[in-house]
């Protein structure tokens, strides 16, 4: 049974996007999360379609960055056979601040930060304009 959201922004395949299938019912979790939010407050449509995928997406490069830096470490220890090596940031901890950044742009783009929630509009419905007269106008012929 598809559901009423899906009739307006159809949740991804994780399938193609993801091998993990933990990451994938991660992804799905996310997805159905953010979704009933922006639907509850009137402002999903069907153009935020990749922005939430995105998001869904930057959320997990930060997940598995943020294991990694606590797994090994937020420093990479300089190589002992280069004298010239020197101790550096991880590439983890770069990129989990790269999502980071990507997460806070997005929800604010979307108006899922708090900061934001004001200042995006509800999605204007489309309606049928219709006059009193209508019903007293029919076609000519």
């Amino acid at each position: 049974m598809a559901r009423k959201t899906d009739a307006i922004v159809a949740q991804p395949d994780w399938k193609t996007l993801l091998t993990d299938p933990a990451e994938r019912r991660v992804a799905a979790d996310h997805w159905k999360r953010i979704v009933a939010e922006m639907e509850s407050r009137e402002i999903l449509s069907a153009s935020n379609g990749h922005a939430l995928q995105r998001l869904v997406l930057a959320y997990l490069v930060y997940d598995r960055c943020s294991r990694a830096v606590a797994a090994e470490g937020l420093i990479d220890e300089p190589n002992p056979e280069n004298p010239k090596a020197i101790a550096r940031l991880s590439i983890h901890y770069k990129a989990m601040r790269e999502a980071e950044n990507t997460t806070e742009r997005l929800e604010g783009q979307l108006g899922l930060s708090p900061g934001r929630r004001g200042k995006v509009a509800k999605v204007a419905k489309q309606r049928a304009r219709t006059a009193g007269a209508d019903a007293f106008l029919g076609p000519k012929g």
